[in-house]
């Protein structure tokens, strides 16, 4: 197989979000509709360099690096298996990120996974990270996937974690998850920085991105 640039701009995205799909590949990558994208991902796949396997009932199957594939991109040789109590999470992690990049404008390049965050610190250095973070118009940024609040005490660390760091924190919540929204709207006076996002809006927008012109 004779790989292009767009080849390992796929192989990257792939290592740097815990969970992918196909179809966000699709978006993150820039190919005009799916099929492209899912010959492209089986090309790789046939020359060694993908995997793609099913973890829960009803996900469909997510893409991860072989070791060739980490060879050839020159990142670890040991991969990471998602955290099955994660893959929900960390699959609307990465619509966040292609929702913030496509919607507003946000360079690829310039957005940080927590994963990349963390490898920046050491990872002896185990400290609260964002689920990704970005510049954009002089502003540090950095966004929260809240799907289940975890206990108050964390949130709250949260909150004035990225508040101490960061010039803007979003929180994308279920519209359906009103403890989450409550907390964190009761919080805005001590933390004038926090903006709320409903998912609903970031997982139609992203489902829906290019369907009609392809």
């Amino acid at each position: 197989m004779r790989l292009v640039e767009r080849d390992y701009e796929i192989l990257r995205e792939v290592d740097r979000w815990p969970c992918v799909l196909s179809r966000q590949i699709r978006l993150l990558v820039g190919f005009p509709s799916q099929s492209p994208c899912d010959r492209r991902i089986r090309l790789l796949m046939e020359a060694g360099y993908l995997e793609r396997k099913r973890y829960l009932y009803g996900v469909p199957g997510l893409l991860s690096l072989t070791y060739q594939g980490r060879i050839l991109i020159g990142v670890s040789k040991n991969g990471e298996k998602p955290r099955l109590e994660q893959i929900n999470h960390d699959m609307a992690v990465l619509d966040t990120a292609i929702y913030f990049m496509l919607k507003y404008g946000v360079e690829k390049s310039g957005v940080l996974s927590e994963k990349q965050l963390h490898q920046i610190d050491g990872f002896g250095n185990r400290r609260h990270r964002p689920d990704f973070s970005f510049d954009k118009d002089g502003k540090s940024c950095c966004v929260e996937i809240e799907l289940s609040i975890k206990s108050k005490e964390r949130l709250l660390k949260n909150l004035k974690d990225n508040f101490d760091k960061y010039d803007l924190q979003y929180w994308v919540v279920p519209k359906g998850r009103t403890r989450i929204s409550t907390l964190i709207k009761a919080n805005e006076n001590d933390y004038p920085n926090i903006k709320l996002i409903q998912y609903e809006e970031v997982e139609s927008y992203v489902r829906t991105y290019g369907k009609s012109e392809s």
